[in-house]
C-alpha cells in the first residue's frame, strides 16, 4: 500500500517547511514512516531503512551567526522516540567503516539544545568518510554562504537516495545510501536548486540540479503548490 506523509504529521514543527507544507512523499507502508520534530529541524524517518527519508530546516543569517559559536557535542545517540525495531543503534556504526553523516549539520545549530539534538541517529546516514568530511562538507558550507547573503529565511531539505538493493551496516541492517541530495529554496527570489552527490569517497560536487530534475529523480514533491 502506498500513501503520503500528510501535512498534519508535522503540525508541531511546520515552521521548517515553506508555507508550512511538508513534502508530498510517496511512501510505502512497509517503509514505516514517522515524523519527528526537533527544535531546529524536522525529520521524516523510515523504520525500514533506519535512516531519514528527508530532514527539513529553515535557516537565515541571524541563526547562522549564532551557530558560529556553537560547540560540537559529538555525542551521538539512538532516538528513544523510535521503536527499537525501527531505529539505528550506536553499535551499528561501530567498525562499519562509515561516518555518521549528519543531514541537518551541526554547523547549522544555533543553540546548545539543537546542537545536542543534531547528533540523534535519526538525523544521520552511513556516509563514506572522505565523502562526508570533504565533498559533502563543501556543499554544506556553500549552502551556509548562500543563506548568509539571502534577504530572509531559506528552506533546506536534505536526504538520502537508495538503490533497489542497498548495502547495509550493523546487526539492525541500516541502509547505506547511493546518493545524497540537498535542496535549497529561497522564497524571496522563488529560486530552488539541489546539490546531488554520489556516496563515494572519490565523489566531487557537480553543477546543481534544477528543482524539476530533483523531483524526477526522487519522486518527492518537495515544495507542494510552490514550484
Amino acid at each position: 500500500m502506498v500513501g503520503t506523509a500528510s501535512a498534519g504529521d508535522f503540525t508541531a514543527c511546520s515552521q521548517f517547511f515553506a508555507n508550512g507544507k511538508p513534502p508530498v512523499v510517496p511512501v510505502r507502508a512497509e517503509m514505516l514512516p514517522r515524523p519527528l520534530c526537533f527544535s531546529a529541524f524536522a525529520v521524516l524517518h523510515s523504520g525500514k531503512s533506519r535512516t531519514p527519508i528527508y530532514v527539513a530546516e529553515r535557516l537565515n543569517r541571524a541563526l547562522l551567526l549564532d551557530a558560529r559559536d556553537g560547540q560540537r557535542t559529538n555525542e551521538f545517540f539512538a532516538d528513544a522516540r523510535l521503536p527499537r525495531g525501527e531505529r539505528a543503534e550506536l553499535e551499528d556504526y561501530q567498525g562499519s567503516g562509515f561516518d555518521r553523516g549528519h543531514l541537518a549539520p551541526a554547523g547549522d545549530m544555533a543553540t546548545p539544545e539543537s546542537m545536542a539534538q543534531s547528533f540523534s541517529l535519526s538525523n544521520v546516514v552511513p556516509q563514506y568518510p572522505v565523502n562526508n568530511r570533504k565533498a559533502w562538507a563543501t556543499i554544506e558550507k556553500a549552502t551556509r554562504r548562500y543563506v548568509m547573503r539571502a534577504s530572509g529565511d531559506v528552506f533546506v531539505i536534505t536526504g538520502p537516495v537508495f538503490d533497489s538493493n542497498p548495502p547495509t551496516i550493523g546487526s539492525h541492517r541500516v541502509w547505506v545510501p547511493q546518493h545524497l541530495f540537498k535542496l535549497v529554496y529561497d522564497p524571496a527570489t522563488s529560486r530552488a536548486w539541489a546539490h546531488w552527490l554520489d556516496n563515494r569517497d572519490d565523489a566531487t560536487p557537480g553543477r546543481p540540479l534544477n528543482y524539476e530534475e530533483l523531483v524526477r529523480r526522487t519522486g518527492i514533491e518537495f515544495l507542494p503548490g510552490m514550484k
